[in-house]
């Protein structure tokens, strides 16, 4: 019996439909992160957060500031305020461990078991 390379259907929401140039930057601006500016959340993030992790304090400079990541405390990729509420910049360590974090305490409450 082989696989069936049948489309299983939509994956996903549909993107909205677009009027005008306008409305279509906007949306293209909205999903790499941008803000109305033009400037992306990691930039605005930097600037407001300064270039050193939040979480174990190292400071970076220009020649390693691709290791400095933002993160979003809600988990929310989209949910960019102006203000820099839901960022905190985090070298690519302690984003590593905060995002497994999860995933241990559930495998160690047995949260996991079932899954599969």
């Amino acid at each position: 019996m082989g696989r069936s390379f049948k489309p299983r259907g939509k994956r996903g929401p549909t993107p909205p439909a677009v009027k005008s140039q306008e409305e279509a930057d906007t949306l293209v601006r909205k999903l790499r992160g941008e803000m109305a500016d033009g400037e992306n959340y990691r930039e605005k993030s930097l600037k407001l957060h300064g270039w050193i992790c939040a979480k174990c304090g190292r400071e970076f400079e220009a020649s390693t500031l691709h290791l400095l990541t933002v993160h979003h405390k809600d988990g929310n990729h989209h949910n960019n305020p102006p203000d820099g509420s839901n960022w905190e910049n985090l070298c690519i360590y302690c984003h590593d461990d905060e995002h497994s974090r999860s995933l241990l305490g559930d495998y160690l409450s047995g949260a996991g078991k079932g899954r599969g």
